[in-house]
């Protein structure tokens, strides 16, 4: 086990400690949403499990991203970019799934306040997805790039 071996733990555990905090802002809003419609005796979107839940995937991203590194590893990657890819690959995984959260607070805030909205919400959560999933795949890319040489 050397240096790279870090690497790939970082990238699940920094993917994972993102979602965990998204899924934490966002889950807050909800519940803050739903008291707000409740008081109003408006009916509460189930939408806002959704939201709640959409920075949940970005801790498969990084378990993808886990066994990409060590697929590459294998291959015989250099350590150091294992490290490398599995610290800047997790913490932009781990910040796309945070400010997922953030966004998807502010959505189930809209939600509860107007009940309009819902596909531009999906729309711009799906775009900071996109982030986490290019993040992915072009990681994937410059190891097998690299692990071909």
């Amino acid at each position: 086990m050397g240096i790279g071996s870090i690497g790939l733990v970082l990238a699940f555990a920094l993917s994972a400690l993102g979602s965990a905090f998204g899924v934490g802002c966002a889950a807050l809003a909800a519940v803050g949403g739903w008291k707000k419609c409740y008081a109003n005796g408006k009916p509460a979107a189930f939408m806002m499990v959704g939201f709640a839940g959409a920075p949940l995937t970005q801790t498969i991203y990084g378990f993808l991203l886990m066994n990409f590194i060590t697929n590459a590893m294998k291959a015989g990657i250099p350590d150091v970019f294992a490290l490398c890819v599995g610290i800047f690959g997790g913490l932009v995984i781990g910040l796309s799934a945070y400010l997922q959260g953030r966004c998807s607070a502010s959505a189930c805030d809209a939600l509860a306040e107007t009940g309009k909205g819902t596909a531009n919400y999906l729309i711009v959560i799906g775009i900071i997805e996109t982030v986490a999933l290019f993040t992915l795949v072009f990681n994937l890319l410059l190891l097998n790039s690299v692990a071909a040489f």
